[in-house]
């Protein structure tokens, strides 16, 4: 009975029912007057999730990657100077369609594990009197090595290096699991996506766009087409799209937003944190490492987890898959074959969390890994129990 085990990669996410429902509706015309009633309260409520107040939020029929090429195309021009940290293959592509673009990018190499270097990026502006630099570009939750870097620390150095950059953020695998503050941390651009934190389907680029970089358009030169922020805005004012909209998709979001609000974002943070950290303590009692190099970077939607020297991960990866039908996240770049990957964001639950450590610890032991049967699991219930709500034992 294949399909019936719930996945633990970091995206896409598992589905609740409640969204699958909302997106299982018939096709309507996205021209008619009455979906402006559906779509424009959507936006509107989508900024909550972003903690922004005034600029837009756009939405495109994309992944993630066509959020980074929108953010970019719209905002600079073929020779612009961007700042990029690689800490991990997500900052890495990042990097590679900025250079697709014809853009000038500086890169600061980091350790893989790492997160991204507010005082490196602090030097390199205050370096560039001249404001050469247009953009600052910064992965919030590298999702190959389950680190979380400190926007807000990032943010700080740029204003204390007084320089105009934009700040741009990738936010697909924190954005509603891990507190985002685009507002507050003076983030200019910030994408995300419909496939992890809003546990929807792939297929909506998910745009925060601040007024900044809203004006920075003028003067933008990268050639844009479907993806142009001027089409998407004058068509969205009007209550419709330029071309045919993720219809269904749009219906999910109403419903994942419901959620989230209704859920409070303050403890989607709080469930999010508190399943990851049951995962981590059963790392610790197996004895195995995290890739992330300190506990202050330990994502809460992903954590990275290298295995025994000697041995491959994408072997334990596809004996889980093959074996237990589960599936696990294989490790990306420099991980490749030295870590796999827990995904533990979006709908989950502790009972469900537990599933997966006990798969993957029956497919480590089945591997001849050095681990205890169980003991992974024995740490993360005794986490659970000792945080669960309302339990007086």
């Amino acid at each position: 009975m294949n399909g019936q085990n719930p996945i633990f990669i970091p995206g896409p996410t598992n589905i609740p029912d409640r969204l699958r429902a909302a997106m299982n509706v018939q096709s309507s015309d996205h021209r008619a007057p009455d979906f402006k009633e559906i779509f424009l309260p959507v936006l509107a409520d989508v900024k909550k999730i972003f903690k922004m107040s005034g600029g837009e939020v756009i939405i495109f029929p994309a992944s993630g990657t066509g959020g980074w090429e929108a953010s970019v195309t719209n905002t600079l021009s073929p020779g612009d100077k961007v700042l990029v940290a690689r800490y991990g293959m997500f900052s890495h592509r990042w990097i590679d369609l900025c250079q697709r673009q014809g853009l000038d990018v500086e890169i600061i190499e980091c350790a893989w594990g790492s997160a991204a270097p507010a005082d490196l990026f602090a030097q390199r502006l205050a370096a560039d009197p001249e404001g050469r630099i247009k953009a600052v570009l910064v992965t919030h939750n590298e999702t190959a090595t389950g680190v979380r870097s400190d926007i807000a620390g990032v943010r700080k150095a740029m204003n204390a290096s007084d320089h105009a950059a934009l700040l741009f953020v990738d936010c697909v695998s924190s954005l509603g699991c891990m507190d985002f503050r685009m507002d507050e941390w003076g983030v200019d651009l910030a994408v995300a996506g419909s496939q992890k934190g809003f546990m929807l389907n792939t297929g909506m680029a998910i745009v925060g766009v601040s007024d900044k970089a809203l004006a920075a358009m003028d003067s933008a030169r990268c050639p844009r087409c479907f993806f142009d922020f001027r089409d998407m805005l004058a068509a969205n004012q009007k209550g419709g799209y330029p071309y045919t909209p993720p219809l269904q998709l749009i219906h999910g979001l109403r419903a994942s937003v419901d959620m989230l609000l209704e859920e409070g974002l303050d403890a989607v943070f709080a469930r999010h944190f508190r399943l990851a950290e049951g995962v981590r303590q059963a790392v610790a009692a197996w004895g195995l490492t995290l890739c992330a190099q300190s506990a202050d970077l330990y994502s809460d939607t992903v954590s990275a987890i290298y295995v025994p020297e000697g041995l491959n991960s994408d072997a334990l990866t596809d004996h889980a898959y093959h074996t237990y039908d589960v599936s696990f996240g294989v490790g990306l770049g420099e991980m490749a074959g030295k870590a796999f990957r827990i995904g533990h964001l979006g709908s989950l639950s502790d009972l469900m969390v537990l599933s997966g450590l006990a798969g993957i610890e029956m497919a480590m032991k089945d591997l001849d890994y050095p681990i205890e049967l169980g003991s992974g699991v024995a740490a993360a219930q005794a986490y659970y129990r000792k945080t669960a709500a309302g339990n007086t034992q």
